[in-house]
């Protein structure tokens, strides 16, 4: 019993939830003692009639269930069954081999007939087999899932268009309709010449055609758009185009933001700075009419040359949390966010000084600590001799965007663990290898000193090292024992199914996994795999990888040995530096091993 369980996918089995139904009460109580050692839960019954209640009323992922009973005898609980569900697993057991009964339990639709008395090792075995297709299809379901909150929460969000290779409409969510004041039937069929406003530039599509058919890249920009009631509207706009897995276009997918009122504001500046204003009554009659413009329906404040606060507006009072008379004569400083690049901070004084108006995201916090984004304009207000003697900013609340945004990168980022657990799945190991491994090159690519943007798509990518794991036979990825030299063969053969799989892939971060797919087993002395590349010929991202994936590996229990010690882990990487890793990375990983070890306990399975 012992020997079966150190076999079985431990993990996917404690997902599973089994019914099993037999009158035999003895046998019944025996068999779930075992079964509940290895499966998530076990639900009993007695008779059909009871199963198929619990059936009915519980998520059951397997059937076990005799055949000769009261009430209910199992082929009509069987039948009963497949009438509502054609796909759950049914193991049929009987003391009887009956022909009758067996061409019965075919024509139902049975998986599995077993003859008692039953032989525990066995069953185990086929509930194990089960397992892996139903923990599957639960991963494709989840996935499946995250992918339709994400167009749900963009569909809310955001105006949303697709066209075909042709440009032809070929569906639209609501807020387009709201927005552009067509019906979908209108609007499904046409190309979006039907919103395409005069004052678009022909230059504009010709460049946007060339990005996103000729380059198949995404294109970005802002267009204004003309409703049906013949009102202007501006969108920001991303056209990503969509490919197959040979990189042909199948279709465009368009999705933007409503920015009209920041647009009409932008434009009022700029007509604001090329008047003249003549007096002192012109310049007030002008602020005023400027004002109850632009109060309606923006974030305003004005401050002077020494960046002290001279005016708000309820709507900034309201976001900020502060009283008009407590921002009044204080900077910005007070409200900036202590993520604020000040670097982008500079470049806006230096261009608003020079007498041009700046543009750009801020973000800063409220009273009570909030976050929040802005979308901001400001702009150097000229008096009558042309000097600039104060500064308007004019903001719109993009809060809810950059939350999109956040919300979005996470549910990329919990997919793209999703595809690496799919790998880690199959040959049964750890459930948070690949987390580990993903914090581990991480920490590393900081300490190497890696751009910020390299970190991140490494920190992306490196889930999907073993990604290549999914088309290596079981037979081979899961053997209890050290493999054959015809076996590694086969075995080795992950990196380059990953690197082929993820390859022609037009997203970075999945160029990223290719590549470190392909080289996180090279060795710095050549002596790797599959290419036998040494030093730096191998991706930075594939030898912080190697690094991170052998720590945790060596650490982890494996269906061919157990987890080691600290001790001997630190020894073999004392042993393989300059030889299997790189020396610098192995230098940093010993200088920083208490942080590496905070890791492993945090994601600990």
């Amino acid at each position: 019993m012992v020997c079966v369980v150190d076999e079985i996918n431990k993990k996917c089995l404690k997902k599973i939830t089994i019914l099993y139904v037999e009158d035999d009460l003895l046998i019944q109580s025996q068999t779930k003692e075992i079964l509940e050692k290895v499966v998530k839960k076990v639900f009993t019954a007695t008779n059909g009639k009871e199963a198929l209640s619990l059936f009915e009323n519980n998520n059951i992922d397997i059937i076990i269930t005799d055949i000769t009973m009261p009430v209910m005898d199992g082929i009509i609980l069987s039948k009963k069954i497949r009438e509502e569900n054609q796909e759950v697993p049914i193991i049929i057991t009987s003391a009887h081999n009956n022909s009758d009964t067996f061409i019965k339990a075919i024509e139902i639709g049975i998986s599995r007939f077993i003859l008692k008395p039953l032989n525990i090792m066995d069953l185990i075995k086929i509930i194990d087999e089960f397992s892996e297709n139903i923990c599957n299809k639960k991963e494709k379901d989840n996935i499946s899932n995250l992918l339709e909150q994400y167009k749900s929460i963009v569909d809310v969000n955001s105006i949303v268009s697709k066209t075909n290779k042709n440009g032809f409409i070929t569906y639209v969510n609501q807020p387009f309709i709201d927005i552009s004041g067509y019906s979908k039937e209108e609007l499904i069929g046409s190309s979006h010449n039907i919103i395409r406003h005069p004052d678009n530039s022909k230059e504009i599509f010709v460049k946007m055609w060339d990005t996103i058919l000729t380059k198949k890249e995404v294109w970005q920009g802002v267009l204004k758009n003309l409703a049906k009631n013949g009102k202007s509207y501006y969108v920001r706009s991303t056209i990503k185009p969509i490919l197959d897995v040979d990189g042909n276009i199948i279709e465009f997918i368009a999705i933007r933001q409503d920015i009209t009122p920041q647009e009409k504001t932008r434009k009022f500046l700029q007509k604001q700075n090329f008047e003249k204003i003549s007096n002192l009554n012109d310049a007030l009659k002008n602020q005023e009419q400027y004002e109850n413009v632009i109060n309606q329906i923006n974030i305003v404040s004005r401050f002077n040359l020494q960046g002290k606060i001279t005016y708000v507006n309820k709507r900034f009072c309201k976001l900020i949390e502060y009283k008009k008379e407590e921002l009044i004569g204080q900077t910005f400083k007070m409200i900036r966010h202590e993520d604020t690049n000040i670097e982008i901070s500079r470049q806006m004084w230096k261009t608003i000084k020079s007498g041009k108006s700046w543009s750009g995201k801020l973000i800063n916090k409220s009273k009570t600590g909030k976050t929040f984004h802005l979308d901001a304009v400001i702009s150097p207000i000229f008096n009558q001799n042309n000097e600039i003697y104060e500064f308007i900013s004019v903001c719109h609340n993009i809060t809810p965007i950059i939350e999109l945004h956040k919300e979005l990168e996470d549910t990329q980022r919990e997919i793209i663990y999703r595809m690496g657990e799919i790998g880690e799945t199959r040959s049964k190991e750890t459930g948070n290898h690949v987390k580990r491994v993903a914090e581990y090159s991480k920490l590393l690519a900081k300490l190497y000193g890696l751009e910020n943007s390299d970190i991140e798509i490494l920190f992306m990518a490196s889930p999907m090292h073993d990604i290549g794991k999914v088309g290596i036979p079981d037979e081979v990825l899961n053997k209890p024992g050290k493999l054959n030299e015809q076996e590694w063969e086969v075995m080795k053969e992950h990196s380059a199914l990953g690197y082929n799989i993820l390859k022609n892939s037009k997203r970075e971060i999945l160029k990223a996994a290719a590549i470190i797919s392909y080289h996180h087993h090279e060795k710095w002395d050549g002596s790797g795999y599959p290419q036998r590349l040494k030093e730096e010929e191998i991706h930075i991202f594939g030898r912080i990888t190697a690094v991170a994936d052998v720590f945790d590996a060596l650490g982890s229990d494996r269906c061919y040995k157990q987890a080691w010690e600290l001790d001997r882990i630190l020894e073999l990487f004392k042993e393989q530096r300059a030889k299997h890793f790189e020396p610098k990375l192995v230098d940093l990983f010993f200088e920083n091993l208490n942080d590496f070890l905070e890791i492993r306990d945090k994601y600990v399975d």
